[in-house]
């Protein structure tokens, strides 16, 4: 395959500058990334059809109707009831939630998808570090990473693994035999350093304490026929992601129908509805989508996965560690999914033994979007939520967490590699 050196500098370089913006927050980065999609359309290798090509659609509706979802079922103060209950339950215990939620989140992740999880984890977050007057950070940010740790597990819990089950075959307790010891490790060894770093954040008054234990959480729920609808559609949208499949319909058109559903019963009214949304993230997105596509319409990302996969002399151990690592790096600042597609058919190449290579790609296609603030659509959604309610998380500081957790999440899977399969 032929590539033009030319439009690969123009594509990279316009990227780079974009993602320095993104970087340096100077400019609002749905702003940014927007002007660097309109960029590469005018100026660069992408024509305008190529550009509404490269955006996901599915996405950008699945998370648009979920946060419609969401946002009436939060009028309700459903979601407030929840949260007190659950600080209840654990006494009012920063550290108890901090584990309870996470691991609510990593198995959600891995039966749903991470972004639904997110969309529905977050605001109960929000509300449980409010009543206990601690920083959501910690919590938020244990979320992010354990909602793409846990979604590594499965073949429905991310879209890499679900691209390379249909690529190979394998069902989806291959999956979890191979994949969720490894993931369990990396999940307990994350929350307990999430633990260490933060756990002077992480602790109440008895006064505090006392009041939790006093709280009437019936007086949250404020209608209490809405909470009765809200939870139904909610419940029944959820039942249809875990069986589209056998259904026949994309999670996206699930969640479409749900939204509309419950804005209909629930005679919310469409524009007030529509203003919950949030936009900033929904085309942040769309402009990300349109970036990155253009690094693959010049054929990047290919020379990328070619480059990383062919430089081993067809050694296979060495193969499965630059895979993993590999992708790991690449997935923490850009799209997973063009890099999983790419990679796949060059991977189908090299050996009929290799399956541990499929372990790599997705080890690291899946835990690389734990880098940065930007890897994974989790981090994107759940960091624009804190943003809406006054709460900052930037990019600098949650590449200090994410990338040396990230890289120690790569570490263990090389270990695991290796012992596993290697030996």
């Amino acid at each position: 395959m032929q590539f033009s050196i030319a439009e690969m500098t123009e594509a990279s370089s316009i990227f780079l500058i974009i993602y320095g913006f993104i970087i340096s927050e100077k400019v609002d980065r749905a702003v940014i990334t927007l002007l660097g999609a309109t960029i590469v359309v005018l100026f660069g290798p992408l024509s305008a059809a190529d550009a509404i090509n490269f955006v996901d659609f599915d996405t950008l509706s699945l998370l648009v109707s979920m946060m419609i979802l969401v946002s009436i079922t939060r009028k309700t103060g459903v979601f407030q009831y929840i949260a007190y209950k659950l600080v209840n339950w654990v006494e009012g215990s920063p550290v108890k939630i901090l584990v309870l939620f996470s691991a609510l989140t990593a198995v959600f992740s891995a039966l749903l998808d991470n972004v639904t999880t997110v969309v529905m984890i977050a605001p109960i977050t929000l509300v449980v570090s409010k009543a206990l007057n601690v920083s959501p950070v910690p919590y938020l940010i244990a979320e992010i990473l354990s909602s793409n740790i846990g979604g590594t597990a499965t073949l429905i819990g991310d879209p890499p693994n679900i691209m390379i089950g249909s690529a190979t075959g394998l069902s989806f307790m291959d999956f979890i035999l191979n994949l969720g010891p490894v993931v369990l490790i990396i999940y307990i060894v994350t929350i307990t350093i999430i633990y260490l770093l933060y756990r002077r954040q992480l602790e109440v008054s008895d006064e505090i304490r006392e009041q939790i234990k006093n709280l009437n959480c019936e007086i949250s729920l404020k209608n209490k026929e809405l909470v009765y609808k809200s939870l139904s559609i909610l419940g029944l949208t959820l039942i249809g992601f875990m069986f589209h499949d056998l259904l026949g319909i994309e999670t996206a058109a699930v969640a479409i129908i749900g939204a509309l559903l419950l804005m209909l019963i629930s005679k919310v009214n469409a524009d007030e509805a529509f203003r919950e949304v949030e936009w900033a993230t929904i085309f942040f997105f769309a402009g990300l989508f349109i970036l990155v596509g253009a690094l693959e319409k010049v054929g990047l990302l290919d020379l990328l996965a070619r480059g990383i996969l062919h430089a081993t002399q067809g050694n296979l151990a060495v193969t499965s560690a630059l895979t993993l690592w590999g992708a790991g790096l690449i997935s923490g600042f850009l799209d997973n999914i063009p890099f999983v597609a790419t990679a796949i058919p060059v991977i189908k190449g090299l050996s009929d033994n290799s399956q541990f290579l499929w372990w790599a790609l997705s080890l690291g296609a899946c835990l690389g979007g734990n880098m940065t603030v930007i890897g994974a659509s989790a981090n994107v959604i759940v960091t624009g939520m804190a943003q809406k309610e006054g709460i900052k998380i930037s990019f600098m500081d949650y590449l200090k967490i994410g990338l040396p957790l990230t890289l120690l999440a790569l570490l263990i899977c090389q270990i695991y590699i290796y012992l596993r399969y290697l030996i």
